[in-house]
C-alpha cells in the first residue's frame, strides 16, 4: 500500500519516483526531529541549574517544563491554522526561525538576571517547536504504509532521541561544567557574584543553537519536500464535517495517554540530575550526574530503532503493553530501593519510555480517515502534558523526591490499560489518501 497526495501533482510532475521523493523529504526532517529533541532535553538541564542559581523550590525549578509545555497546550490549534494556511514546507521554515529566535533571546534574558524572561522564552520556543510537531509527526505518518506507519514514526523519531541523548552531554559541559553549582557535592550557598556567573553560562549554548537552527531553516527551505495541495486540503474539509472525533476510541483515549506519557518522560528526566545527585543514591555533582542522563535519553534513542524493527512483526499494541509492564517494574524499584540499584532502575526507565509516544501517536490516529489532521493536532496538544510535571515537583517539595515518583508510576497504569483496550478503533473510516 503507497501513500498518494491526491491533487499535488509536483509530486510526478519532473517523471521521478514518488518514493524517492519522500525518502529525501524524510532524510531532512531527521534534522527537524533531531533539533528539537536536543533543545527539549536541554530543559532538565536548566531545571536543577536555575534550582541552584536562582535559589529555587523544586517546584518553582519546575516551572521551566510548565512554562515550556504550556506553549503546545496554547499554541497547538493555532499552528494547525497556520499548517492549513502555509502546507507543510514553509511551517517547518517558520518553525525553525521562530526556534532561533526564542533561543537568541535567552541572552537579554541572562543580561536582566531574569527567571521570569528566561520562562517566556521557552515558552516562545516551545510554540515553535509545536508547529513542527503539528507539521512533521502527521506527515511521517501518512506518506508510507498504513501498515508501517508506527515503524516509520519509530524511526524517525529515534533521531529525535539521538538529540535527546546528546543534548545532556552539552549541557553537562557548557552549563554545568562552567558553573560553581554544578561543579561541587551537594548543596551549596553562593554568593551574588557566583549566582550572577552560573545565570551568564547559558547564553554560550543557545546562541550556538540560534546559529544551527537559522543553517537548518535555510537547508529545508532549498530542499524539495512534497506537500499536501491547497486544494486537497479544502476538498477534505468538506469530507471531514461528516463524521465526528468523539466516536473513535483510540483516539479519545489516546489523547489522555499522550498527557499522562509526557509526565513521566518529563517528570523523571527532569529531576533525574538532583535524584542521581542525592548522597543515599548515586551521591555526584551535577555535572557528573549530568552525564548519566545520556543513558537515560540514550535508553530511549536504543528502543526506537529496536522497536522500529520489532513493530514489523509485532503489533504495537502488544508491545506497547509489554514497556508499560517494563516502566512499571522498574519505578517501582526505583520507589523503593537506595543507592545504585535505584540509580539504574529509573535510568532504565528510558528504555521504556522509547516506543511510548510515537507508537501511541499512530495507534490514535489510526482509522480516523479525513479526521487524521485534526485527530494529530489534539495529540500534539497533549504534549502540553509536560506541563503537569511541574505537579511532581509540588510532591517532591512534600513527600520527598523518591516518593514523588510514584506520579509517573500511576500513568504508566493508564498506558497499559490504552495498550490493552483504549487503543482499539471503533468506526474506522477509509483514508482515500491510501490507495492499494
Amino acid at each position: 500500500m503507497a501513500v498518494q497526495f491526491g491533487g499535488d501533482s509536483s509530486l510526478t510532475r519532473d517523471g521521478s519516483d514518488p518514493r524517492q521523493s519522500y525518502t529525501a523529504a524524510l532524510v531532512v526532517l531527521t534534522g527537524v526531529f533531531f533539533i528539537w529533541g536536543f533543545a527539549t532535553v536541554l530543559n532538565d538541564t536548566l531545571v536543577p541549574h536555575f534550582k541552584a542559581a536562582f535559589g529555587l523550590d523544586y517546584a518553582q525549578s519546575l516551572l521551566v517544563q510548565l512554562a515550556f509545555y504550556l506553549g503546545y497546550f496554547i499554541m497547538g490549534l493555532p499552528a494547525a491554522k497556520v499548517l492549513e494556511r502555509t502546507g507543510y514546507k514553509l511551517a517547518v521554515v517558520l518553525g525553525l526561525l521562530g526556534m532561533a529566535v526564542s533561543a537568541a533571546a535567552f541572552v537579554p534574558a541572562a543580561i536582566l538576571e531574569s527567571y521570569d524572561m528566561f520562562l517566556v522564552a521557552l515558552f516562545l520556543l516551545a510554540s515553535s517547536i509545536t508547529l513542527l510537531q503539528v507539521a512533521a509527526n502527521p506527515y511521517v505518518a501518512v506518506i508510507g504504509s498504513a501498515r508501517t506507519a508506527s515503524s516509520r514514526l519509530n524511526l524517525v523519531q529515534a533521531f529525535n532521541s539521538l538529540g535527546t541523548t546528546l543534548a545532556p552531554l552539552f549541557g553537562a559541559y557548557l552549563i554545568f561544567g562552567r558553573s560553581a553549582s554544578g561543579t561541587v557535592h551537594g548543596a551549596v550557598t553562593l554568593s551574588a557574584n557566583q549566582r550572577a556567573a552560573d545565570i551568564h553560562t547559558v547564553e554560550l549554548p543557545y546562541v550556538l543553537i540560534a546559529v544551527v537552527l537559522l543553517a537548518l531553516a535555510l537547508l529545508v527551505w532549498r530542499v524539495r519536500l512534497p506537500d499536501l495541495g491547497k486544494e486537497t486540503r479544502r476538498a477534505a474539509r468538506s469530507e471531514r464535517a461528516k463524521h465526528s472525533l468523539w466516536r473513535h476510541r483510540n483516539l479519545v483515549f489516546g489523547v489522555p495517554a499522550i498527557v499522562l506519557y509526557m509526565i513521566c518522560e518529563i517528570g523523571i528526566g527532569s529531576t533525574l540530575v538532583n535524584f542521581i545527585s542525592r548522597p543515599d543514591i548515586g551521591a555526584m555533582t551535577h555535572e557528573e550526574a549530568g552525564t548519566y542522563t545520556v543513558l537515560y535519553w540514550g535508553g530511549a534513542m536504543t528502543g526506537r530503532f529496536v522497536g522500529a524493527w520489532l513493530l514489523r512483526w509485532i503489533s504495537p499494541g502488544r508491545l506497547l503493553a509489554a514497556v508499560s509492564i517494563g516502566a512499571l517494574v522498574l519505578a517501582g524499584v526505583a520507589i523503593t530501593s537506595s543507592g545504585h540499584l535505584a540509580m539504574w532502575s529509573l535510568i532504565a526507565v528510558g528504555l521504556c519510555n522509547s516506543i511510548m509516544f510515537p507508537t501511541i501517536f499512530t495507534l490514535g490516529i489510526r482509522g480516523l480517515g479525513p479526521l487524521t489532521e485534526e485527530g494529530s493536532g489534539l495529540l500534539i496538544m497533549a504534549i502540553a502534558g509536560g506541563a503537569l510535571a511541574e505537579l511532581q515537583g509540588r510532591l517532591a517539595d512534600h513527600i520527598g523526591l523518591q516518593l514523588s515518583y510514584l506520579l509517573p508510576w500511576a500513568c504508566y497504569l493508564f498506558i497499559l490499560f490504552y495498550a490493552v483496550w483504549g487503543c482499539r478503533p471503533t468506526g474506522a473510516l477509509h483514508d482515500e489518501r491510501l490507495v492499494s
